[in-house]
């Protein structure tokens, strides 16, 4: 498989300097940027999953008419992870 190039990257020097500041042992700029670029990319897929479900809950509520109040919906989950954690921690 053929590799390919990002665009070049004008940062002022300062931003360079707090990038090089956080490098881990063995860390190149060009790998924590390409890091970077990998989990922006995933973080975006997920955002855009996320409101693609939300969007066809939403029609799937107005088409049943089945809808349930925030109150009794946050309830629910206090409840849940109230009781995982009291599965995790004891």
């Amino acid at each position: 498989m053929k590799t390919a190039t990002f665009p070049s990257l004008r940062v002022d020097a300062q931003l360079r300097s707090d990038a090089e500041g956080v490098l881990r042992e063995g860390e190149t700029l060009t790998s924590l940027i390409e890091t970077a670029v990998r989990e922006t990319i995933a973080r975006r897929h997920a955002q855009a999953e996320f409101l693609a479900r939300g969007l066809q809950a939403r029609e799937q509520a107005r088409g049943s008419g089945a809808y349930h109040p925030a109150d009794a919906v946050h309830q629910e989950m206090r409840q849940r992870l109230d009781a995982r954690r009291k599965q995790v921690l004891g």
